[in-house]
């Protein structure tokens, strides 16, 4: 039950997000549940690979390059999406770092 509820909140969000951030942009709900799933997939599969490329880096910046691999993931997705659009990296950037702040506080909230 929980997970489900968190996943329906999650698209909520992420509809939400794209009404207020610039640069990004979601057709409609059934979109921001694909985005949502399509996110947990790249998550799972693609970011693990981009963070064992990416440790150098990550260690020399202190872990600010991992903010760039969540950046990398939104703009897989808009690429794997019709219904979602991200108008540049910088907008990727700042989707995704809005899009962990507001799933972390509901997941603290929900658990």
């Amino acid at each position: 039950m929980g997970f489900i509820l968190k996943f329906i909140l999650s698209a909520i969000l992420a509809f939400v997000l794209t009404k207020f951030l610039p640069g990004a942009h979601l057709d409609g709900i059934t979109d921001a549940l694909l985005l949502v799933l399509v996110l947990g997939i790249l998550n799972a599969v693609v970011k693990p690979i981009l963070k064992i490329l990416g440790l150098p880096i990550t260690i020399l910046t202190l872990g600010l390059f991992l903010l760039v691999i969540n950046a990398v993931i939104v703009l897989l997705a808009d690429w794997l999406l019709a219904g979602f659009r991200v108008d540049g990296f910088l907008s990727a950037l700042i989707f995704s770092i809005a899009l962990t702040v507001v799933t972390a506080i509901v997941d603290m909230i929900i658990d």
